[in-house]
């Protein structure tokens, strides 16, 4: 078993809410899995959970869940969502954070941080996470940055701006302490099996130095 943290990362359980994007089914699971995985990674040591998007089934399916299991994790809500249908409102939002929750922020509008132009930068990092940390009337430093798209420069300013932990969607394990998170996403066609395959053994050295250099390379484009 290798060293290290696994973050593992959920985001649509059971029956959408609201029409998905494109490409967004692939990351929508049955209940089953979302409880057997559970069930399977309480008993691994060093993992975090996590969920993104800021869809309903997280307080609906997922909460109850992560309590009865004793398990808590991070919440990274869409602020624009906020109140649409199949999204959370704020009063779930404020649940999740009073359950014991860490509520971060994705962003506004579910877009791409890379290669931002100043105004929107502003929107995605400043005004979304000031409208979450309104809510649940907390600072909210924690994000993941959506669709797992991230560089150089999104970096430095997150940074600046004092962020104190991003999350990513880069498939490999975590160093405990480190700024930059990569995470595994749960999908559609994984299974407990496959998961435990990939995130507990992992790949092999030249695999994991692979996915290192994948990861250096988005951090220094």
């Amino acid at each position: 078993m290798q060293n290290g943290v696994i973050n593992i990362c959920f985001h649509g359980i059971g029956t959408p809410q609201r029409d998905l994007e494109p490409g967004e089914d692939r990351y929508w699971i049955s209940e089953e899995l979302f409880h057997a995985v559970l069930d399977e990674i309480r008993g691994w040591p060093a993992v975090r959970i996590s969920f993104d998007d800021g869809n309903t089934s997280d307080v609906e399916i997922g909460l109850p869940a992560l309590l009865e299991r004793g398990l808590t994790a991070d919440f990274f809500v869409l602020a624009a969502r906020l109140g649409k249908p199949g999204s959370l409102d704020e009063d779930a939002v404020r649940l999740l954070h009073r359950s014991g929750m860490t509520v971060g922020t994705h962003g506004m509008w579910h877009r791409p941080w890379r290669g931002m132009d100043p105004a929107t930068s502003d929107e995605e990092l400043v005004v979304a996470r000031d409208r979450l940390a309104e809510v649940v009337g907390a600072p909210v430093d924690q994000a993941a940055c959506p669709l797992g798209r991230y560089d150089r420069e999104l970096i430095a300013r997150m940074r600046r701006l004092g962020y104190t932990r991003v999350f990513t969607s880069d498939r490999r394990r975590a160093r405990p302490g480190a700024w930059l998170q990569p995470r595994y996403s749960v999908r559609v066609d994984d299974t407990v099996g496959s998961l435990r395959a990939e995130a507990l053994v992992g790949p092999g050295v030249l695999s994991r130095w692979k996915l290192e250099a994948v990861g250096v390379a988005k951090r220094l484009r």
